[in-house]
């Protein structure tokens, strides 16, 4: 009974202890993981700010910016009858 009492009983039992430590390598995988997307658009932005052809390739892919003498061609889908 003793034992019993020591492993479910008291304010927090060995069965929240158990939890809380699984939440907690969940909440930091998490938090890993917007690291390294965090660094990535960190990258993008000084790109987009410093390099010229991720300038060129995000105006054209954007906002359907085009060079002089070059032609647009947008394939819109099929509506639905």
């Amino acid at each position: 009974m003793l034992g019993w009492v020591a492993v479910f009983g008291g304010e927090y039992s060995t069965l929240d202890w158990l939890t809380l430590r699984r939440q907690l390598a969940r909440e930091r995988a998490e938090v890993a993981n917007l690291h390294t997307a965090l660094d990535s658009l960190a990258r993008l932005a000084h790109a987009l700010e410093t390099d010229s052809a991720t300038q060129e390739r995000a105006a054209r892919e954007q906002f359907g910016m085009i060079r002089n003498g070059e032609l647009l061609y947008r394939l819109v889908p099929p509506t639905q009858p």
